[in-house]
């Protein structure tokens, strides 16, 4: 995946993002600082649970063949706060942007104390209250992403929210937005050709109403976002996403379920205006 539409045969920098965990906190980090570079055009790599020596020299190799492939100097985004698995992924020679230090550094010289260096240390000493809060988020998460893409939809009656919309209109990254930083389990439904030549939701959809909530997005810029996916298809044309859209919205308004414009609309945003649609009343995590 890049961040801008691809020439046919062009080598790419690699982004990876690197965590003892899953990497959800290392790629949001990441992917705001990489906002700022609009013009690079880059692949993305996450290496998840990165928590052994063993696993940080796989890592740190992984990194050193796509140097050598592109010839373009990595960037990687790390979340370790292991020094060993540190120390293995600076001898990538890649750029090594460590999320963990930037903070405890200036904290260890404000408190006048190194920090544990300890994986996973809020979970330790949370108490009985936060490994419970750790764990929901946990379980929050591993849902949504079994959840995506329609996938088990006879298993929602365990989801928080229920979001609704178009193929490529936000859903994905909105329900693991929601589920990291809200707790909430979040299934994803992409309407397909059956259901948008029925002018309905499904049924089983409608059984949850109370859980629903619809994205949309204008059609101009869903065909650019198709097209990076499926170049030349009908997918893609305007005149299939045009019609998707103007479907879609009429079933939304039908069904008088919440709408969400995600078109030039932060993640952030989205997910704020489906909490309050939602009226979870749920503040964000703080780490």
């Amino acid at each position: 995946m890049t961040n801008s539409d691809l020439n046919e045969g062009e080598i790419l920098r690699t982004i990876f993002f690197v965590s003892d965990r899953t990497g959800l906190s290392a790629a949001h980090y990441g992917k705001t600082l990489l906002a700022q570079f609009p013009n690079q055009r880059y692949q993305i790599l996450t290496l998840s649970f990165i928590d052994t020596r063993e696993k940080a020299t796989i890592a740190s190799n992984k990194i050193k063949s796509a140097y050598r492939t592109s010839g373009k100097q990595p960037i990687v985004f790390s979340t370790l706060v292991d020094e060993n698995g540190q120390r293995i992924l600076k001898s990538t020679d890649a750029c090594i942007i460590n999320l963990f230090n930037a903070f405890l550094e200036p904290l260890e010289q404000t408190f006048g104390e190194v920090s544990s260096h300890v994986p996973g240390k809020f979970q330790a000493n949370s108490g009985i209250s936060g490994n419970l809060s750790y764990q929901k988020r946990l379980d929050a998460i591993d849902y949504s992403l079994s959840h995506d893409d329609g996938v088990r939809y006879d298993q929602y009656d365990e989801a928080d929210v229920i979001l609704v919309g178009v193929s490529r209109c936000g859903k994905t990254p909105t329900s693991l937005y929601l589920a990291m930083n809200f707790s909430l389990k979040v299934s994803n439904y992409p309407l397909t050709e059956e259901d948008l030549d029925k002018n309905t939701l499904p049924d089983f959809l409608l059984k949850y109403k109370h859980k629903l909530v619809a994205l949309t997005i204008k059609v101009v810029p869903l065909s650019k976002i198709r097209r990076a996916r499926r170049p030349n298809s009908e997918y893609s044309s305007l005149k299939v996403c045009e019609r998707e859209v103007k479907i879609s919205e009429a079933m939304f308004a039908h069904a008088k379920i919440p709408v969400f414009e995600t078109t030039d609309t932060s993640i952030e945003e989205i997910a704020s205006d489906v909490v309050q649609a939602m009226r979870f009343g749920l503040t964000e995590n703080d780490d």
